[in-house]
């Protein structure tokens, strides 16, 4: 029995290709964008946890200078005679690469290369060996140390002796000590040995990964848009199978097929298709991130300085998520009509008026669980924090919106059904409000999409207004000059002073503000400042108050995460506190920034000599004086103006959203193809509707033009609809996600011409979509037309 009924149930997608290759493509392209995200964040995570294991980084304890800087030797060999099992890292770079130094010697527990039993003798002999992926091996520049392939080392990472490194640098200090977990007992306490060195515990997870969580959180909030997107054609194709099979499965259970058995076959029918279209959409996926990978790389380096891995890996975490999602989705898409069928009387599966009254109270829980979900977004809007509850607020509310779309719609219809005048456009209103329910979830998909297109878009055009606008405050400076080491840097500032306007020393040290990691920067008194810089929160003359040394500046990061306020204390050093002036955006920036006036961070960080340098002069001079530091030796490389700063910024900029505009496209593409798929499929159903008109004397094309005009104002429907809500999904991701992700809160700028761009893009697709079936309809010949009026139906 089981045989025959498979195969009565499979011979539907014989008859009906098309819904086979809807529900196949939706599924595949679902899991696709899905599996292409998950690829994605999947080689980043690899990427992060190589790059923790090279430095052993959250296994163990490591000794840093309290107030920023290098460590010096001095103080390592100190704890060392002291009995503190340590082992010294330094880092920097050597071209595109990032070079760790490490002591295999002393070096604690498994750090790469050290684990994988390395010639010891030749890595600290002569001029030493340097470890890394052959990959990063090539982009190395011309050394005297022998490389060695390590696909063990993180990503454009290359590992060598710590005096090989030093040598390298050009470096004298330590940046940090690594603690062994085994320690002697009775060894003295560190500030006893080494005053002005802190101790930092071990971290479950590597820093880089926790710094781009959020990054890495908002690409997957992404793809699960873009895989509900997806599985709305699913839905939509599943549900019309099902409708379509209703005379089929009446017979079935005439004939004495138990219902158990025939759910569990259709169940197991739909888990094939599922498994099938998810390897499609695996292989999809992979072909994805591997086009976008090299962008998310780029976006990860410029703003968190995270190295990730230019190839793609097959990694069972991300394939396996795609094919279990599939499984899941497609079995959510056929819940409801396998539901109904289950408790439907034994014949009355084959009766449209059965079906419809499932219709009307599917329809009632559908706008109550609408209402339920507002409910949620309203209550995490108004008392939710962080950012599991903004993403929360996000689900809620565009899920909530997709549920009451068709309700809302249904309406509309309704009420324009009631001010028609005529014949022709009363049945032109009531046919469309009858087709709602089949293009319901094509139109859920196209809200969510352009939902998501103008939150998005929103959200980057506000970005690029603001970041646009803070570049133009903070690089002030007509040229930007780099010093090779601090003789250089003194000679260069002495030779520049008479020679422009203002010489403005750029310098920071990696510190501890309020309980947060922080950068502290110093700043030379200067009219550059008052002039350029704009505050989001300050006392009165706040410049001229910094200078006098009566207190400090941070930014919105470091105000938000530490709870501070203008006038709260900072304490800057061990002998040194200040109150808080002002609080400055900061944009892009992942950390938190604290400003100090030159001669305080001279005081606090006596061992820095600022290396670089923000030159103020008339642009007319700005070749005169290129011409001069590169008379003085200094490489063209060394030497920024500000033009070539801001491009490059901004280039940064561009790249950071490359994935996001991509996903963006995929999903209204994907919204487009629901639309196509359902109509299409809906055709063949359309002819009993339609036949009684073209009878009354309705031309076949008139009745063509009167289906497009139907689908194109829908679309129109949902675009409209979909205005109000990208502007909220807007306001969330700018006021909620941002603050709790990255730390700072963007203006909202509105784009209108964008957002009728996109409005147009979304008729023409929706005219695109219904034209193939107009078409169809256009030359249905009328025998066809005729036949309906002697079937059943």
């Amino acid at each position: 029995m089981n045989r025959a009924v498979l195969l009565a149930l499979l011979s539907h997608w014989r008859r009906a290709p098309l819904q086979l290759f809807t529900l196949i493509a939706g599924l595949a392209l679902a899991t696709g964008l899905w599996s292409g995200v998950q690829a994605i964040n999947a080689e980043a995570r690899a990427s992060y946890d190589a790059a923790a294991a090279t430095l052993g980084e959250g296994r163990f304890a490591r000794i840093e200078a309290a107030a920023g800087g290098e460590i010096p030797r001095a103080r390592y060999v100190a704890l060392r005679r002291a009995g503190w099992q340590v082992s010294p890292v330094v880092q920097g770079r050597l071209g595109p690469l990032r070079l760790v130094g490490i002591d295999p010697l002393t070096a604690p527990g498994e750090i790469a290369p050290v684990s994988e039993g390395a010639d010891i003798s030749a890595f600290l002999t002569g001029g030493g060996q340097v470890f890394g992926r052959a990959e990063a091996l090539e982009m190395l520049p011309e050394i005297d140390a022998v490389p060695v392939v390590a696909p063990e080392v993180a990503p454009n990472t290359v590992i060598t002796d710590i005096s090989v490194a030093l040598r390298l640098l050009d470096r004298e200090g330590i940046d940090a000590l690594l603690v062994d977990p085994e320690q002697p007992q009775g060894r003295p306490a560190l500030e006893e040995v080494a005053p002005g060195l802190s101790l930092r515990a071990p971290q479950a997870g590597s820093e880089v990964g926790r710094l781009t969580d959020s990054f890495h959180l908002n690409l997957t909030a992404f793809g699960l848009l873009c895989f509900a997107v997806g599985i709305f054609i699913v839905h939509g194709a599943v549900g019309l199978a099902f409708e379509q099979r209703r005379p089929v499965l009446r017979t079935m259970r005439a004939l004495g097929v138990p219902l158990g058995r025939l759910v569990g076959l259709m169940l197991a029918e739909m888990a094939a298709l599922a498994l099938i279209a998810g390897s499609l959409g695996v292989g999809l996926g992979w072909l994805l991130a591997s086009q976008l990978l090299p962008d998310v790389a780029a976006t990860l380096r410029g703003l968190y300085g995270a190295e990730v891995a230019g190839g793609l890996t097959l990694r069972p975490s991300w394939w396996l998520s795609g094919l279990g999602l599939a499984l899941a989705g497609t079995g959510l898409a056929a819940g409801a009509a396998l539901w109904r069928i289950a408790t439907m009387p034994l014949l009355a599966a084959g009766g449209r008026r059965a079906w419809a009254m499932a219709e009307a109270r599917g329809a009632l829980w559908q706008g109550a669980a609408a209402l339920a979900l507002f409910a949620l977004a309203t209550g995490l809007a108004l008392w939710g924090e962080g950012l599991v509850a903004g993403f929360a607020l996000l689900g809620a509310g565009l899920v909530a919106a997709a549920l009451a779309l068709p309700l809302v719609l249904g309406a509309v219809l309704a009420g324009a059904a009631r001010l028609a005048r005529g014949a022709l456009a009363q049945w032109f209103w009531a046919d469309t409000r009858q087709q709602l329910p089949g293009l319901s979830l094509a139109l859920m998909a196209l809200l969510l999409a352009m939902a998501a297109n103008i939150g998005v878009s929103t959200m980057v055009g506000s970005f690029r207004q603001t970041f646009t606008g803070f570049l133009d405050q903070r690089l002030a400076p007509e040229l930007y000059v780099e010093t090779a080491d601090d003789a250089e840097a003194r000679a260069i500032a002495a030779f520049l002073a008479p020679r422009v306007r203002s010489v403005l020393p750029l310098a920071s040290v990696e510190t501890e503000i309020a309980g947060q990691p922080a950068e502290m920067n110093l700043a030379r008194p200067d009219p550059t400042y008052p002039e350029n810089w704009r505050f989001l929160q300050s006392v009165e003359r706040p410049w001229q108050r910094l200078a006098a040394r009566e207190g400090a500046l941070i930014n919105e990061q470091l105000a938000r995460r530490a709870g501070l306020g203008l006038g709260d204390p900072l304490r800057l050093g061990p002998d040194t506190t200040l109150p808080v002036l002002g609080i400055y955006g900061d944009y892009g920036n992942p950390v938190g920034q604290v400003i100090v006036t030159e001669a305080l961070f001279a005081e606090l960080h006596p061992g820095i000599v600022p290396r670089r340098f923000g030159l103020r002069l008339d642009p007319d001079r700005v070749p005169e004086i290129r011409a001069a530091l590169e008379g003085r030796g200094l490489p063209p490389g060394a030497i920024t103006d500000q033009a070539a700063l801001k491009r490059f910024s901004l280039q940064v900029f561009e790249r950071t959203f490359a994935v996001t505009a991509a996903l963006n496209v995929l999903t209204l593409a994907v919204a487009g193809f629901a639309i196509l798929m359902s109509l299409l499929t809906l055709a063949a159903l359309r002819l009993p509707q339609l036949a009684p008109v073209w009878a009354l004397g309705l031309t076949r094309r008139r009745l063509a033009a009167l289906e497009m005009a139907r689908a194109v104002l829908l679309a129109a429907l949902t675009a409209l609809l979909a205005l109000p809500l990208g502007l909220a999904l807007a306001w969330v991701l700018l006021s909620v996600v941002n603050v709790a992700a990255f730390g700072w809160r963007l203006p909202m700028f509105v784009f209108p011409a964008a957002y009728g761009w996109l409005g147009l893009f979304a008729l023409l697709a929706a005219a695109a979509a219904a034209l193939w079936p107009a078409i169809r309809l256009a030359r249905t010949p009328p025998a066809v037309l005729l036949g309906v009026f002697a079937s059943e139906r």
